[in-house]
């Protein structure tokens, strides 16, 4: 195990399943203490258990200040009233501090532009935009409080749908591309605490999200073709860029965005 992570708290939304599952798994493996947020139904609880077990058998424990620690596990509709407060909250009040949060909850339904209702487009906005951007809030005040001009990071994890268009996903990648404006300017404002605000955007992951859209007429193998390196992204190829922004290796990068899509963008013909 390295540590790149060690002394570390690291609060990462949705990292019961896929993306925000290994990215939990990375950041164990690099020494972080870990607040393991979910949605707090009982597949999500259950999928958290289930992470929180492999986390205690396959990596070493967590070290915060010298002393041993357990990850926390808190489940919570991060849409409701006063979540994102609570779970920063919570996370002081065990561990006294946080040093990175990762805004990686989201959800992502596939419709033609058309067929977008209201309350479509209002689900997408508060999952994807509202409840990183209040996390955010309480995570700055939180690291301007107790971080005493020690820093602190936020990577929001965006999609690139911010930056290309993507059919069926007209509602979607504007809340993704909300992440960005949002980091950039949190990054202008508090740069002077220390703290770096930046996104990762993931190209095409196989999830259980996108399991049902990449299964309709031969996509997956289209979507294969266009991408140079030869497949599909893994979740654990999107851990590796989180840790780089929670770690030090980035720590004069701020309001920065890193495409990861295994050459899929630059592939024009």
């Amino acid at each position: 195990m390295t540590t790149l992570l060690r002394n570390k708290v690291i609060v990462i939304t949705g990292s019961s399943s896929g993306i925000g599952r290994a990215i939990a798994l990375s950041c164990a493996q690099q020494g972080a203490t870990l607040v393991l947020h979910h949605l707090g139904n009982p597949q999500t609880h259950q999928d958290a258990e289930s992470l929180h077990r492999e986390l205690q058998d396959t990596t070493a424990p967590a070290m915060l200040d010298g002393r041993k620690t357990s990850h926390l596990m808190i489940g919570a509709d991060l849409t409701t009233d006063d979540a994102p407060n609570r779970l920063i909250s919570q996370t002081i009040s065990t561990f006294g501090r946080i040093d990175t949060l990762v805004n990686n909850a989201g959800i992502c339904q596939f419709a033609p532009a058309g067929s977008v209702t209201k309350a479509l487009l209002a689900k997408h906005v508060d999952v994807n935009f509202t409840a990183a951007w209040l996390l955010t809030q309480a995570a700055t005040e939180e690291m301007v409080r107790r971080n005493r001009g020690g820093g602190g990071s936020v990577v929001s994890i965006a999609s690139i749908t911010a930056v290309r268009g993507s059919k069926e996903l007209a509602h979607y990648a504007p809340t993704k591309a909300a992440l960005l404006a949002m980091s950039k300017s949190f990054a202008v404002e508090f740069g002077r605490y220390g703290i770096r605000y930046n996104c990762v955007l993931p190209g095409t992951i196989q999830t259980t999200m996108n399991e049902k859209d990449l299964a309709v007429g031969g996509k997956k193998k289209w979507m294969e073709e266009r991408v140079p390196l030869g497949r599909l992204g893994r979740p654990e190829d999107i851990a590796g860029g989180v840790v780089f922004f929670a770690s030090e290796l980035s720590k004069y990068v701020s309001g920065e965005q890193l495409l990861i899509d295994g050459g899929a963008s630059v592939y024009y013909q």
